[in-house]
C-alpha cells in the first residue's frame, strides 16, 4: 500500500510534534533495535526514528532495512531523522498517534 500524497501530507502533520522514540547508532540494526521498532510501529503507528549516522549512504542502507523489515512506510526524512508510518487496525487509541491527533490541526 502507497500512501497518496495528501496523507503523507497529514502524516507529517502529526508527525511535527513527535520525538524520535527509536535511536539506530554506528553499531547498526540488531534484533533489538527491530524489536523496538516493531512494538513502537504497532503501538504508535507513526513514529519518528533518529539515524545517529554520520554517512547519508549508510544512513539511507540502514533506512531501507529497517522498512523493509517493518513493514513500514516512510512518511519523510529530515536530516538524520525518519518519519515511519505503518497502519494497526487494533491499535490502541491511547497510544497511536493516529488516533489522538486525528481531530487536531484542522482534521476530520
Amino acid at each position: 500500500m502507497s500512501l497518496s500524497q495528501a496523507q503523507k501530507k497529514a502524516l507529517r502533520g502529526i508527525g511535527h510534534h513527535l520525538d524520535p522514540v527509536v535511536m539506530v547508532s554506528e553499531n547498526g540494526v540488531s534484533e533489538g533495535v527491530l524489536a523496538e521498532l516493531d512494538r513502537a510501529l504497532s503501538d504508535h503507528e507513526l513514529i519518528k526514528v533518529k539515524l545517529a549516522i554520520t554517512e547519508r549512504e549508510a544512513r539511507a542502507e540502514i533506512l531501507d532495512k529497517l522498512l523493509a523489515e517493518s513493514g513500514a512506510e516512510l512518511v519523510q526524512t529530515i536530516g538524520k531523522v525518519a518519519l515511519l508510518y505503518r497502519h494497526n487496525a487494533r491499535a490502541n487509541p491511547k497510544l497511536s498517534n493516529i488516533k489522538r491527533f486525528e481531530n487536531h490541526h484542522g482534521r476530520h
